[in-house]
């Protein structure tokens, strides 16, 4: 399972799809309907927010997002709650409450930039070739930089 901390435009199609599917499977987790993956660490940073499902379904639309922007069509009634706009992901209902942006150190982000970049170089060299200029990506709309090292719980590849 990899949710993405860089923003979904640098996905490329597969990227994309699975990073859509991951996520609802870990919306899955969060909620409790499946019992794989439960101690996977890619979910702590969702875990640690005050809402976590709403946290996630902020996640899923910033991905759903980027996938309307490619005609693609992700059936966005398969996530449980809120927007992002701003500081904070804004409810889609009055019932659900404001989701904070959720920090991400740049150390992080720049590992997943490597991780990211040597997927595309093997899969989508023309994706690849597209973002080949960026040194630092934008975060996905969820997360705030911050400075710091790589996250704890990410499983570091040498």
């Amino acid at each position: 399972m990899r949710l993405w901390s860089v923003h979904p435009r640098y996905l490329d199609r597969q990227g994309l799809t699975a990073a859509w599917r991951e996520a609802l499977l870990a919306q899955a987790v969060l909620a409790g309907r499946t019992r794989g993956y439960r101690a996977h660490p890619q979910l702590l940073r969702f875990r640690e927010q005050a809402d976590p499902m709403a946290a996630m379904a902020a996640f899923l639309h910033g991905v759903a997002d980027e996938a309307d922007s490619r005609g693609y069509s992700f059936d966005r009634s398969r996530i449980d709650g809120s927007r992002i706009d701003g500081e904070t992901a804004q409810p889609s209902s009055p019932e659900a409450g404001v989701v904070p942006l959720i920090d991400v150190s740049d150390g992080q982000l720049d590992y997943e930039w490597a991780r990211l970049q040597q997927k595309l170089d093997e899969r989508s060299p023309e994706v690849a070739a597209r973002w080949g200029a960026v040194s630092r990506p934008e975060a996905h709309p969820l997360f705030r930089l911050t400075p710091g090292p790589v996250a704890q719980w990410e499983r570091v590849h040498r």
